[in-house]
């Protein structure tokens, strides 16, 4: 006997607003006493993020659910693009915590503008965002992302990727550094003398640095690489910038397309 369907339906709807998404999706599926509480607005207006209005009133195209569960899965599903096609924005299933993506557009990259012979800037297919950037040749190679901290989940840990596609034909690109900063706590030379190692090339290659990052393919058909990451705690850090930068070894480096970076809870 399923003893939860004895249960005034409010009660049972605070018992699964302590739970979390996905324990509520499986105690709807396994109990029939929990199928019609674990539609409730109530409950899944809990998982939403407290702002998420606000972030629903800066979508590019409005979007309206006809319950809050439907919203909910929607923002896991499909990344929707905000503040004019500059970020994107989604929610992690399981935990309801917030992703960003910051476009390539939005990133400052050195020698991306104005100098189409060095980055040039196109359209897609496979892209969220109407441009990407693509590397044509630099010597020079820098890229930040900025976010402020208020924006993200609080008491979460979040790891920040580039997100990218090389082209046939690229080039050295095989090492360069990352590191992610809190901009008013870390100065860029401590947080450079911390950097990680990363390669953006999958395949194998002779190197004597250890401990080497190599890319990782996404759902989504494109590549990340994890730049590091960081405790956001209340969200009144300020600023986190995420970096990568080979400026040392100045030759020649092309093929490299940039979607944006990624802020993602881990």
């Amino acid at each position: 006997m399923d003893y939860f369907q004895l249960l005034p339906e409010g009660c049972v709807s605070d018992i699964l607003s302590f739970t979390s998404p996905k324990d509520v999706a499986i105690s709807s599926a396994t109990s029939w006493g929990f199928n019609s509480a674990a539609e409730s607005d109530v409950i899944w207006d809990k998982f939403l993020p407290d702002d998420y209005e606000d972030v629903v009133s800066r979508y590019v195209s409005p979007w309206i659910f006809p319950s809050k569960k439907e919203l909910y899965f929607s923002l896991c599903d499909s990344p929707v693009l905000m503040d004019g096609g500059k970020l994107s924005f989604s929610l992690e299933k399981k935990t309801g915590k917030k992703c960003f993506m910051i476009s390539a557009r939005e990133l400052a990259i050195s020698w991306g503008v104005d100098t189409p012979w060095y980055w040039e800037w196109i359209s897609h297919p496979d892209s969220r965002f109407s441009e990407v950037a693509h590397l044509k040749a630099v010597s020079w190679l820098d890229i930040r992302g900025t976010i402020g901290t208020e924006m993200l989940s609080k008491r979460t840990k979040y790891g920040v990727y580039l997100v990218f596609k090389l082209v046939e034909g690229h080039e050295g690109l095989e090492i360069a550094n990352a590191f992610v900063r809190f901009v008013n706590r870390v100065s860029d030379q401590e947080a450079e003398g911390r950097a990680s190692i990363v390669s953006l090339v999958e395949k194998k290659f002779r190197s004597r640095k250890r401990n080497v990052k190599r890319p990782q393919k996404r759902f989504d058909g494109w590549m990340e690489i994890e730049l590091g990451n960081f405790f956001n705690d209340s969200g009144e850090d300020g600023d986190i910038e995420a970096r990568l930068m080979e400026i040392t070894r100045l030759h020649g480096k092309g093929g490299l397309i940039v979607q944006g970076i990624e802020f993602r809870p881990e």
